[in-house]
């Protein structure tokens, strides 16, 4: 027999922890084998108009909020009335703030070795027991509580004196909002459900196995060309 050696959480030594996020999550279900080669193997670069305005629209809201720097013309009408209403909001100021959660749920550190979750909450405050967690949208709207629920989630685990979140979609391009409000005990619901979806991503990463899936990114947007359904119409 041969000895291994294993970490606390099970993990032999000298292998990576399988670890998610809810961007890789929603990738791999549209399709394994595009998720594969652009995800995982970094193949493809996703790059459009689209992916391009919105990083730019994220990163000037973090500047201005975190250093105060002004907001470029091109997205001043869109930004500056959310800047203010954040500003005036009563509380400890988060921006960008990357959280790590384990198996369990418990915090953790964002590259640690028992990391399971990893999530960024754009914008957000902390005030006594009440928290505000906030997500740019630059899109159309679109509904996805399992989103907010799991920006809830992060700031549940990471801030124990947290009773009360509400989350946000702000949807720059309609001047518009989506709320949601969690109490610690509405997220039970959240996990039975989604930890399924999680286990069919995982089980894929254990078996190396990426089944090609039709889907209506074929036609126009996957770069994966080896696959069968490349530029089909579905």
């Amino acid at each position: 027999m041969t000895a291994i050696t294993l970490k606390r959480d099970g993990t032999p030594v000298g292998e990576k922890q399988f670890a998610w996020s809810y961007s890789k999550l929603k990738n791999y279900e549209i399709c394994p084998l595009r998720y594969f080669e652009t995800d995982v193997k970094k193949l493809h670069v996703e790059k459009t108009e689209h992916l391009d305005w919105g990083d730019r629209v994220h990163k000037t809201a973090a500047a201005h909020l975190s250093k105060g720097e002004p907001l470029p013309d091109d997205v001043l009408a869109i930004l500056a009335p959310w800047m203010v209403r954040i500003k005036n909001t009563p509380g400890e100021l988060l921006v960008e703030k990357k959280f790590a959660l384990t198996k369990d749920l418990r915090p953790t550190t964002y590259f640690g070795n028992d990391v399971w979750y990893r999530g960024v909450v754009d914008t957000g405050k902390i005030y006594e027991d009440v928290g505000l967690a906030i997500d740019w949208k630059t899109g159309k709207i679109t509904k996805d509580s399992v989103q907010l629920a799991l920006m809830a989630q992060c700031m549940f685990s990471h801030y124990p004196q947290l009773q009360k979140i509400r989350t946000e979609f702000i949807w720059l391009a309609e001047d518009a909002t989506t709320r949601e409000d969690f109490s610690r005990t509405d997220l039970a619901n959240l996990w039975p459900g989604l930890r399924n979806r999680v286990n069919t991503l995982e089980n894929s990463s254990n078996s190396n196995l990426w089944p090609m899936k039709p889907n209506k990114l074929c036609g126009s947007y996957c770069r994966v060309e080896t696959c069968f359904h490349h530029g089909k119409k579905y």
